[in-house]
């Protein structure tokens, strides 16, 4: 089993030491190097072949054999043996996910056998409760233990939100991140309720209390409160972006225009090094000081999918996944 591991490692490293060499020869043939005497030979040292692209080969093929170079790495047995702990995040982000996540957050928080957490986020957003609470609890416990969130798909708008409390981002060259905003969404069906013949009634004890509501229109009023709550909640998220990556409020700007970004484009800002679970679970390793960990995945915390956006909860939710998830 080891020595197939290393055959294959060597297979994978001699396809790139091949490509290094054709980036070396186009680079001597276009700066016209100077010729070697025949009769003097000299060797040839190929650095760091692994940062080393080409033309024929994309980053994407890139990043995939250094996920096959990692994943035959973990197979073969270090030193170490400290526990991760995978989390996953799967869907949309409601009260439910946060009834288990969160707990789940605070025993690993306590659990000595845990050297890290690595949040595997699969998630368009979700309400603003949950996802700030579930963002305040990865914070938390990234002071008490490394935390790494991983996207292999989407890691969009609340669920970005949670991944900028852990200490490093990885995520699949073509996963999509960030969609860095907020979204309110009121429909108005007066006038569908009064074609149909329906007549609502509504009792309340102030002017504001069925704001919102989908049998009314909102007033000039409303709007400027409603704008007020959606502004105040998208600087809360400029604010988390910016002390999580690093980054001041003007930079994250640049990126909360509300759509999402293939991860491999925003390597150095959004995410910090692309890749698959292997490149994750790797770096959350190092920031371990361990290797070859056991890796445990505690439950599988798929949302259910009864969300809907009338009432205006999905905050945090990517414009995108809004339809399928429309009520009425």
């Amino acid at each position: 089993m080891r020595e197939d591991i290393w055959k294959y490692i060597s297979a994978v490293l001699t396809l790139l030491l091949v490509l290094s060499a054709v980036a070396i020869a186009v680079l001597y043939q276009a700066t016209s190097p100077i010729e070697v005497p025949r009769n003097v030979t000299a060797p040839i040292t190929v650095e760091t072949p692994l940062n080393v692209t080409c033309e024929g080969a994309s980053d994407y093929q890139i990043a995939q054999l250094k996920e096959e170079v990692a994943y035959l790495r973990s197979l073969i047995n270090g030193t170490g043996g400290e526990t991760i702990a995978v989390v996953p995040i799967f869907g949309i982000i409601t009260s439910d996910t946060a009834l288990e996540v969160i707990p789940l957050l605070r025993k690993l928080a306590g659990d000595e056998s845990i050297g890290g957490v690595l949040l595997w986020v699969e998630s368009p957003g979700g309400e603003v409760g949950p996802v700030i609470d579930i963002y305040s609890e990865v914070k938390k416990l990234a002071l008490v233990k490394p935390v790494v969130a991983y996207s292999g798909g989407i890691m969009a708008s609340g669920g970005y939100y949670i991944a900028v409390g852990a200490n490093k981002i990885i995520a699949s060259p073509l996963a999509e991140v960030g969609s860095i905003g907020v979204l309110y969404v009121h429909y108005n069906y007066e006038k569908n309720y009064e074609l149909n013949g329906v007549e609502v009634e509504v009792f309340k004890t102030g002017p504001h209390k069925d704001m919102g509501a989908e049998w009314r229109g909102l007033t000039e009023e409303e709007k400027k409160i409603i704008g007020n709550m959606v502004n105040t909640y998208f600087q809360a998220f400029l604010q988390a972006v910016s002390e999580g990556r690093n980054m001041n409020v003007s930079e994250v700007e640049e990126f909360a225009t509300g759509r999402t970004w293939f991860a491999q484009n925003v390597t150095g800002t959004l995410v910090d090094e692309v890749g698959g679970m292997d490149t994750a679970i790797e770096a959350l390793e190092k920031l371990m000081n361990v290797t070859s960990a056991e890796v445990v995945i505690y439950k599988n915390l798929e949302s259910p999918s009864d969300f809907g956006v009338v009432g205006s909860r999905a905050l945090y939710l990517d414009p995108d996944y809004v339809g399928p998830y429309l009520r009425g």
